[in-house]
């Protein structure tokens, strides 16, 4: 057996250091500003949710409005219009969640110097769908009121 000169040594490769590096360190860092995200995330889906149906009671509340603006006697009419108009986006929501108010006379004219009019109020409870946000507010439900007043136009007040 020959033997190998030092030079030749020299020459072989060798397999390269390998370098020791802290491999979990970016999933934790991911795992950690994923839940963050996360949550984040959920919280604006949710807001978006309730802000979508604050805007369909503030809908329905005006339709209510108007309608009691003609027709100011008629409670039921008015809380029907209201959920009816409402009815495709929130199916929960009942006339007893309408609120007819009339300022002054059920009549077009003034009272007291300010105009008659009718104010249609609707309360709703957004329920929380994300169950992660609830705990996080510290309720179940956000709780939105939109209130909407028109001047009466029918029917005319009779002479005093």
């Amino acid at each position: 057996m020959a033997l190998v000169p030092a030079r030749m040594l020299m020459k072989i490769k060798t397999f390269p250091q390998l370098k020791k590096e802290p491999r979990g360190q970016s999933l934790v860092e991911l795992a950690i500003s994923l839940m963050i995200i996360l949550l984040l995330l959920l919280g604006a889906v949710e807001f978006s949710l309730a802000l979508f149906q604050y805007v369909t009671i503030r809908d329905a509340a005006q339709e209510g409005a108007i309608y009691g603006s003609i027709n100011p006697t008629d409670n039921s009419g008015i809380q029907y219009r209201a959920v009816a108009t409402a009815s495709d986006v929130l199916p929960q929501l009942t006339i007893n969640d309408v609120d007819v108010t009339i300022n002054g006379n059920d009549c077009e004219g003034t009272t007291s110097g300010s105009p008659n009019s009718i104010t249609v109020t609707i309360t709703f409870a957004h329920p929380i769908t994300f169950p992660i946000v609830g705990p996080m507010i510290g309720s179940n439900t956000i709780n939105l009121t939109a209130s909407v007043t028109n001047t009466i136009l029918q029917p005319t007040c009779p002479l005093p």
